[in-house]
């Protein structure tokens, strides 16, 4: 793999011997109380240098013991780079020995970016138990989906047993009821063996607020700078190189150490840095130096509301050098057409104009007036390649954070579905599934969370209603707090084998399997692509081609059939697909099976079609 090694937290030398190594500039004496995995307990004091790093090696210390680091002889806290909290944010870290895992991965290089058919996850969610490893026997049916690379929402150690995962305060530590480092391990393992890639959702914008002790240590946090979730992190004052490295070295960490296949970093515009060198360039340029010796398929996606092509512009050209990034205004622009919402953020979409756009370069808002943002928003995304967008019609937070939390299942009919699920599978881009959205489920995905502290509960029930007020939703929210909350989330998987939810999981089998097998679709290239549309139709033609092979698609976003002659076609088409056709539960095709320019048709209802140029 790769011979970097973390560093910072406790690394085993041999079986009875350990080294700890801890950034503590605010600390003035620091020492280390082991806890043997008999209950004994020794301290042994550490040594500090120039750069506020005390360390030490400890004799008589193996993996599975555990440890606090003492501040200033009176408080006992655990370690920031703990690699594992059995006993959760308040309890002891334990010392973990990378080499005791076997890996059977070797010949594993990933899978290229432009080749992602992404599934994201929440783990605690997606099966009964709620763990890494019972996420495995399901791995046959993603394969057989056409699913090629998993995406994990955070595991770092968060309070209690539930939560999204954006409350994490062991950035190092995988969640101990999800089945800690050999879970995780086991589970990307197995997933390398299938051919997956692994995506993990990483936080470097805040941490949670229960456990979180790293200002005891150091010169984490900043006050210079505001976030919606938290104190900001301080990547460019007094002390900003340790903080820096701690969370540099994470990212490597999860690559290196666990084998992780690309990281999506949420919200980077959380991120605040005006130092001569962003900390985000210095992070992808980091892992890309890391990965692309070893022959490595690794990739750093990020998430933004942004709308600036900076993100994912090189270095070279004044960018931070992400690989890719998560398209939200695809996302609203399909979601408005679809269910006529338009409040809050959704008040700037809801014209085809708005779709064809997102189909033809990304982003929708390029430097245009946002009556959301009372301002002028975005950059443009013209030039920037099709593979370095992720777009979806679901995912976590466009699920999560309604106030019930539907799916669009509970919002739109299954005609509708399906429309949603081409426009995503068949763009030029590299499409996002949200767990369960490919039968349909109509369980809810709300927001839970397990902390401790009585006022830190109320704060959150409180700010999650407040996060509500510009969509103008009726009724009280669910409970945060709440095991029933929690559990109403779980996936239904008993329902992908009845009605209609499982002739949606064949339609989502039908088109990525399309998606990957025909040219003209697994070719991702915006300059062979030609997209038009009706606005008082609500119909967007889209042509895609590669070399010989050519697609033409018309996506109809209004609920009644219309009548319409394509335009922009030449020649003999034969129909691939045809959403409304019985096969699927449609009302059935009134579409010809043959399509020849300048000839009037009518196309169903919340449907689309797929011609292919001269191919049976």
């Amino acid at each position: 793999m790769n011979n970097w090694k973390l560093d910072i937290g406790a690394t085993v030398i041999d079986k009875e011997k350990a080294c700890f190594r801890v950034w503590a500039p605010k600390v003035d004496l620091l020492s280390v109380c082991v806890i043997s995995q008999k209950g004994e307990k020794a301290i042994f004091t550490l040594e500090k240098d120039h750069r506020g790093y005390f360390s030490g090696t400890v004799n008589g210390v193996s993996g599975g013991d555990r440890y606090f680091y003492v501040l200033n002889n009176t408080i006992e806290r655990p370690d920031p780079a703990s690699r594992f909290q059995p006993e959760g944010v308040h309890g002891p870290s334990q010392v973990i020995d990378p080499g005791s895992f076997v890996w059977t991965d070797d010949a594993w290089k990933g899978v290229p970016l432009k080749n992602f058919i992404i599934y994201e996850l929440h783990v605690g969610t997606f099966t009964e138990e709620g763990t890494f490893q019972s996420i495995i026997p399901y791995l046959d049916y993603l394969q057989e989906l056409g699913i090629t690379a998993i995406e994990l929402m955070p595991v770092a150690q968060f309070p209690g047993n539930r939560n999204w995962g954006y409350d994490g305060a062991y950035p190092f530590a995988p969640q101990n009821s999800y089945g800690g480092p050999d879970g995780l391990k086991t589970l990307i393992n197995a997933c390398h063996k299938k051919g997956f890639a692994v995506i993990l959702d990483v936080v470097y914008n805040h941490l949670g607020p229960e456990g979180n002790y790293l200002n005891c240590f150091g010169h984490y946090f900043t006050d210079r700078y505001k976030t919606p979730w938290g104190d900001a992190i301080n990547y460019d004052g007094p002390y900003s190189d340790g903080v820096r490295k701690f969370f540099i070295d994470n990212s490597l960490y999860w690559i290196i150490e666990y084998h992780i296949d690309a990281l999506r970093v949420d919200a980077v515009h959380g991120i605040f840095d005006f130092s001569a060198k962003h900390f985000l360039q210095e992070l992808t340029e980091t892992i890309h130096r890391h990965t692309i010796a070893p022959g490595r398929n690794v990739s750093v996606i990020a998430e933004s509301d942004l709308n600036d092509v900076k993100v994912i512009n090189s270095p070279e050209n004044g960018g931070y050098g992400f690989d890719a990034q998560w398209n939200d205004d695809f996302h609203h622009a399909i979601h408005t057409l679809i269910t006529g919402e338009t409040k809050g953020y959704y008040e700037d979409f809801g014209k085809i104009t708005h779709m064809e756009k997102a189909f033809r370069e990304g982003f929708v808002y390029s430097g245009h007036y946002s009556g959301f943002r009372k301002r002028r928003h975005g950059s443009s995304s013209r030039d920037v390649a099709a593979h370095r967008f992720i777009v979806f019609s679901q995912n976590h937070d466009q699920v999560g954070n309604r106030m019930l939390g539907e799916r669009l299942s509970n919002l739109v009919s299954f005609e509708t579905l399906k429309l949603a699920a081409g426009a995503v599978l068949l763009s030029p881009f590299i499409p996002l599934l949200f767990m369960g959205e490919e039968y349909g489920e109509d369980a809810p995905f709300l927001y839970f969370v397990s902390h401790s502290d009585p006022a830190l509960i109320e704060a959150v029930r409180e700010g999650r209603k407040k996060e509500f007020d510009g969509f103008k939703w009726q009724g009280e929210p669910p409970d945060p707090q709440s095991a029933e909350t929690f559990l109403k989330s779980k996936i239904n998987w008993e329902k992908r084998n009845e009605g209609n939810h499982k002739v949606l999981i064949d339609f989502y089998k039908n088109v990525i399997t399309i998606r990957k097998t025909i040219p003209a679709l697994s070719h991702l290239d915006k300059n062979c692509l030609y997209v038009n549309g009706l606005e008082n139709e609500k119909i967007v033609f889209m042509r895609r081609w590669k070399d010989f092979d050519h697609v033409f698609l018309i996506f109809n976003f209004n609920s009644a059939d219309m009548k319409l002659v394509p335009s922009g076609i030449e020649g003999r088409w034969n129909k691939v697909l045809d959403s409304s056709e019985k096969v699927w539960n449609g009302p059935g095709a009134l579409l010809p099976d043959e399509l020849n320019s300048g000839k009037e048709i009518i196309i169903r209802g919340q449907s689309f079609v797929m011609y292919r140029k001269g191919k049976t």
